[in-house]
């Protein structure tokens, strides 16, 4: 449970990549949000693939809710910003919400 702060608001943290065909890429974004969720006092944290994987934002943002979140923080993990941070993750997370 996340420390002091306001228990009526629940935080899901959504933790997103592009996504790969490749299962052992997808693997290295599991193995690192397992330590995020560890390192940190969220006790809501889904890995999601922006695309060609899954769990896809869609189904990481319905994770975070049946697990109780009530706020969903999604946070892109890319070297550095562009389209896909700037465009595509916002509108499929809205889309999801």
């Amino acid at each position: 449970m996340q420390q002091g702060k306001d228990t009526s608001r629940i935080t899901g943290v959504i933790i997103v990549d592009h996504g790969s065909r490749r299962s052992e890429s997808n693997a290295m974004l599991e193995a690192f949000v397992e330590h995020f969720a560890e390192a940190t006092d969220y006790d809501i944290v889904e890995p999601a693939h922006m695309e060609l994987a899954e769990p896809s934002i869609a189904t990481a943002f319905d994770r975070c809710v049946k697990r109780g979140a009530n706020r969903v923080v999604v946070i892109p993990y890319f070297l550095l910003p562009g389209k896909h941070w700037e465009e595509d993750i916002p509108s499929l997370t809205a889309s999801a919400a």
